[in-house]
C-alpha cells in the first residue's frame, strides 16, 4: 500500500518499515505471497522483474530508467510488500520520472481485503488495473512527513541512491487485484516531474486530474502505461 493512500483515499492505514534489501544488478526477495506462508520468489535481472505468482508475471522498465533498489517492507503488523523502484534523474539528481512496483499481500492475521472498484480502470498488457491520477505540490515534503509509511521508504532508498524527487509531481497509481480472495495486490506507482512554468493544476494535499484535468490525466496515463511492459507467465 502506498504511502498515499491515507493521503489520497478513505483508507488509512499506518505502514512500518521492517528490514530492507537493496541491490544494483539483481535482487531476490521471498515471501508468502498469499498470506498462508507459502514461499513464492521474485528476481529482477536488469530492468525485468520476475514474478512467479500473484501475479505470476514479467514486468520490463523502458531502457532510460535505471534500476535503484528493491526492499521488503512490514505494513504495520498487517500486510507484507516488497518493493521496485526505478527512476531517470536528470540536473541535480532530481528524479524526472520513477516507477515503484509494489508486491503485497495482507498477512493470515486479519481478514482484510483489497477493494479499487470505485476507480477506473485501464489495461497494461492482458492484466486489468483501477487507477487514478493526481497532481502534488512538494510531494517529497508529503512523502518524509507520512512517517512509517512505504512512500517514505521508497524516499528514504531514492535519497541513500543520492537522489532527490522534484517538487511538485504527478503520480499514477494502478493496481491490479490477482486472488481471488482480494488479499493481494500488485500496485503500479508511475511518477513524473513538473516544470515550474506547468499548466496542469496543483495545491497542497493534491488535485485529483481525472476530474479537474480529464486531459491531463489522460495523457499521464497513456506515459506510465507506454513506459512498462507487463506478460503474464
Amino acid at each position: 500500500m502506498l504511502p498515499l493512500k491515507r493521503k489520497l483515499s478513505s483508507r488509512r492505514i499506518a505502514l512500518r518499515v521492517a528490514a530492507t534489501c537493496l541491490a544494483l544488478g539483481v535482487a531476490t526477495l521471498a515471501y508468502g505471497s498469499d498470506g498462508t506462508g507459502a514461499s513464492a520468489v521474485r528476481h529482477i535481472k536488469g530492468r525485468t522483474i520476475v514474478s512467479d505468482g500473484f501475479p505470476k508475471a514479467t514486468l520490463r522498465i523502458r531502457r532510460d530508467l535505471r534500476f535503484i533498489g528493491a526492499q521488503r517492507i512490514d505494513l504495520h503488523g498487517k500486510a507484507e510488500a516488497e518493493q521496485y523502484v526505478f527512476a531517470r534523474s536528470g540536473r541535480g539528481n532530481i528524479v524526472r520520472q520513477f516507477y515503484l512496483i509494489q508486491f503485497e499481500h495482507f498477512l493470515p492475521t486479519n481478514d482484510l481485503t483489497y477493494d479499487y472498484s470505485a476507480m477506473s480502470t485501464t489495461e497494461i498488457g492482458n492484466l486489468n488495473f483501477n487507477y487514478d491520477v493526481k497532481s502534488f505540490a512538494n510531494i517529497g515534503a508529503l512523502l518524509r512527513e507520512d512517517q512509517g509509511s512505504d512512500g517514505q521508504a521508497m524516499e528514504r532508498l531514492l535519497k541513500r541512491k543520492h537522489l532527490v524527487l522534484p517538487h511538485d509531481a504527478v503520480l499514477v497509481r494502478m493496481f491490479h487485484i490477482p486472488s481471488a480472495d482480494h488479499r493481494t495486490e500488485l500496485m503500479i506507482l508511475y511518477g513524473e516531474a513538473l516544470p515550474q512554468n506547468t499548466d496542469v493544476p496543483l495545491r497542497d494535499g493534491g488535485v485529483p486530474l481525472d476530474t479537474e484535468s480529464p486531459g491531463s490525466a489522460q495523457k499521464f496515463l497513456e506515459r506510465a502505461r507506454q513506459g512498462i511492459l507487463v506478460r503474464t507467465r
